[in-house]
């Protein structure tokens, strides 16, 4: 089969779908791999090491797309970019289709590719290997980014995150008690922060303290609580997640108002629409915006700070799958994998996503052998 790795194309985003080792791999296993001139050079990796790895580089975004059946990118393409898409092509990359436009959705079934979210592959008990990787790195930034933005320079109020002796921590307080808010908690905890963590399962809850390093206040995510965590907290992080849907809205603008004044939000649902009503999508360029005194960071790439951390996090994750497909197709692996059947939002122009046929009343049809 022939595999294609593109260059992503967002702005700072420094991650790449695969690494040399990754692609060594596949190349070993009988297939052909194309990838981008340059396209992990900001993870580490540059061309030549692909080619050492016996890839084949091809020069141009086009190229890839037009060699490729099977497509492995980090973030999906732009809709300006659907017109490279062939005709009974897959796609795994981060996705998101839940929050994308109707009038995108509809452009990609009628490409009739095959869409499939990293996101939104779990198993039955819900754990997802390809969003779990990202999670934990993306937990551990946002502790080092978010506590940085209560420093002066950055516009906070001026205080450490950890404390020191005799000067009391900083509150941390996490919206959701999932890998990605377990992650965080685990790092602020490393560093002295006073954690609260919130979440509407008290089994979440139970299983976080019965794995956190340290003691960590726990409370159930009812909008009480979360009004009176608000109020206390330094650093807030939105790590709220509804697999293969749009993320929960759990804090107004209103609420926000109840804040000290130069607190900190990171809102790490961003990318399925934002936990905060006052989220909305920033960059590395352009990282931090305020709204009624509290500074805003809503980064959805935020694991491409550490771009070849989270390439091979990456790549341990999602390479299993690949070399499922390369040697066997979709039929055959989503019968080995229902994980990954749980990930693919179209088939050839037909929707087999159930949520997602319901959130923009298509059609569903499922795919033989997988598993809402």
């Amino acid at each position: 089969m022939d595999i294609g790795i593109p260059k992503e194309t967002r702005a700072r985003e420094h991650r790449v779908a695969l690494t040399p080792s990754g692609v060594k791999a596949l190349v070993q296993d009988g297939h052909r791999v194309w990838v981008e001139a340059d396209a992990g050079l900001a993870a580490g990796h540059p061309s030549g090491d692909y080619q050492a790895a016996g890839a084949r580089i091809a020069y141009s975004r086009h190229e890839v797309y037009t060699r490729a059946e099977l497509v492995c990118g980090v973030f999906a393409p732009e809709p300006a970019e659907y017109a490279l898409l062939q005709k009974g092509q897959a796609v795994l990359a981060f996705w998101a289709l839940p929050a994308a436009r109707p009038e995108d959705i509809r452009a990609l079934l009628s490409r009739e590719v095959t869409v499939v979210g990293l996101e939104a592959i779990e198993d039955g008990e819900g754990r997802a290997p390809v969003r779990t990787s990202m999670s934990e790195i993306a937990g551990s930034l946002a502790v080092i980014v978010g506590g940085g933005l209560l420093l002066n320079e950055f516009g906070g109020k001026g205080i450490l995150l950890g404390g020191v002796p005799g000067v009391p921590p900083a509150h941390f307080v996490v919206l959701g008690a999932g890998v990605l808010g377990r992650a965080a908690a685990r790092a602020a905890l490393g560093i002295g922060a006073q954690v609260t963590l919130l979440d509407q399962s008290v089994e979440h809850l139970r299983q976080a303290v019965r794995e956190l390093p340290g003691p960590v206040n726990t409370m159930l995510a009812t909008r009480p609580n979360v009004e009176k965590a608000l109020g206390f907290a330094d650093l807030v992080l939105g790590a709220v997640a509804s697999p293969g849907q749009r993320a929960p809205v759990l804090v107004t603008r209103e609420m926000l108002r109840g804040m000290k004044p130069r607190s900190v939000v990171v809102d790490l649902a961003i990318d399925m629409g934002g936990c905060f009503e006052t989220s909305r999508p920033t960059s590395f360029a352009s990282p931090t915006y305020e709204v009624d005194g509290i500074l805003h960071l809503c980064i959805p790439n935020l694991p491409s700070g550490a771009a070849r951390t989270a390439t091979q996090a990456l790549t341990n994750a999602t390479l299993p799958y690949l070399i499922s497909l390369a040697r066997d197709g979709f039929p055959q692996t989503v019968g080995r994998h229902p994980d990954l059947g749980r990930g693919i939002y179209l088939y050839r122009g037909r929707c087999v996503k159930e949520s997602l046929a319901r959130a923009f009343g298509l059609e569903w049809q499922p795919l033989p052998g997988a598993e809402e």
